[in-house]
């Protein structure tokens, strides 16, 4: 039986402080090409999660939050705000469910938060087409702009002019 205990969080959780993307996973599935992928996520606020989607049919991702408080921004083809959930340990909303070929990223909004994320498997990485166009590479100038961007924007804007 796999028991996920605070000192495994903590320890996640400080990898991540220190991690060059300021975030960490700890995977619960064994193998990559396992049917459904598990695991917990943890998020620093200075993370850059590239704005993305899984262009496989099908393929929906849940977020159920652990600690701290995350928003999950979903966006059209354009790069304009469609939702904006946030999800805190403290409620009032714990769970989303990202729809397949949804274009999403997270934003962690405190430190030491950890997200539980579940989503169909097998694991497939994503290529360069599965990120948006409108969105910076990580570890860009461009791409420190736009998470500047993501962590205030409300549902009907479009992001800045970045590239």
């Amino acid at each position: 039986m796999k028991v996920i205990q605070e000192k495994i969080l903590s320890q996640l959780i400080d990898e991540a402080k220190t991690s060059p993307r300021l975030r960490k996973n700890l995977n619960l599935h064994t193998e990559l090409d396992e049917p459904i992928q598990r695991m917990c996520n943890a998020f620093e606020p200075d993370t850059y999660v590239r704005p993305h989607r899984h262009p496989q049919a099908g393929i929906w991702e849940l977020f159920v939050v652990l600690k701290g408080q995350a928003d999950v921004v979903l966006f059209d083809q354009t790069g304009t705000v469609t939702e904006r959930v946030s999800i805190s340990e403290h409620g009032p909303n714990y769970v989303v469910e990202i729809p397949p070929q949804t274009w999403h990223t997270v934003v962690s909004k405190q430190t030491g938060t950890v997200l539980f994320e579940v989503k169909q498997g097998p694991y497939q990485p994503l290529t360069e087409q599965d990120f948006a166009a409108w969105a910076p590479q990580e570890n860009t100038e461009q791409a420190t702009e736009l998470l500047a961007w993501m962590r205030q924007c409300a549902v009907g804007q479009q992001p800045p002019a970045l590239i």
